[in-house]
């Protein structure tokens, strides 16, 4: 079997990547987790993948003249890991047209919330404050449109009674673990 090679974009911790990174150890699983890229230096997410061995890369935006640049060079540090699939792990950034077509039908992300609704930052919160009885979280294609791209997997969890963000928050994170290495999983099978 000729597993899917994959990059991973982080920011932050990167609970989703290690995820990931878990679920590529199992020996018939269809991807392996090749390098992990960050735009923030500080990510622990780094400390974490190449603690398992794995090429990692960090760019800041800033230093970069334009965000077409910084975009450039993500592809080129992406292409010289022979990347097949791009996975957004907590990215913080909202990529450009040109970067979301180079990588079309190969990228995809993990969202908090049951998407259409509650695109952007802040779901949690939202749901609650709207009154919603569930929540839950999407993996998704990557479109140019922010969190417009066609779901692959979607999980739900109950909004309870007296939920602050923060623990509706902890019981979306667990069904993110578990979706988005089977949405992995099903794109890796897709691809020729």
């Amino acid at each position: 079997m000729s597993r899917k090679k994959v990059g991973i974009l982080i920011s932050g911790r990167g609970s989703n990547m290690s995820a990931l990174i878990e679920a590529a150890k199992v020996p018939d699983y269809p991807a392996e987790i090749v390098g992990i890229l960050s735009n923030r230096a500080s990510a622990a997410g780094l400390q974490v993948a190449a603690a398992e061995g794995i090429a990692t890369a960090s760019l800041a935006q800033s230093k970069f003249l334009s965000r077409d640049m910084f975009e450039d060079t993500v592809s080129q540090v992406l292409e010289s890991w022979e990347v097949d699939i791009v996975c957004l792990a907590g990215f913080m950034r909202i990529l450009g047209e040109d970067f979301v077509n180079r990588w079309a039908g190969r990228m995809i992300n993990i969202h908090p919330s049951l998407l259409p609704l509650y695109k952007g930052l802040d779901t949690h919160a939202r749901a609650i404050a709207d009154g919603a009885t569930e929540h839950g979280c999407t993996v998704h294609y990557v479109t140019p449109g922010l969190d417009e791209g066609e779901a692959i997997l979607q999980a739900k969890v109950p909004v309870l009674a007296g939920d602050t963000p923060e623990t509706l928050s902890a019981r979306v994170l667990v069904e993110e673990h578990r979706i988005y290495p089977e949405a992995l999983k099903i794109l890796a099978n897709r691809l020729p």
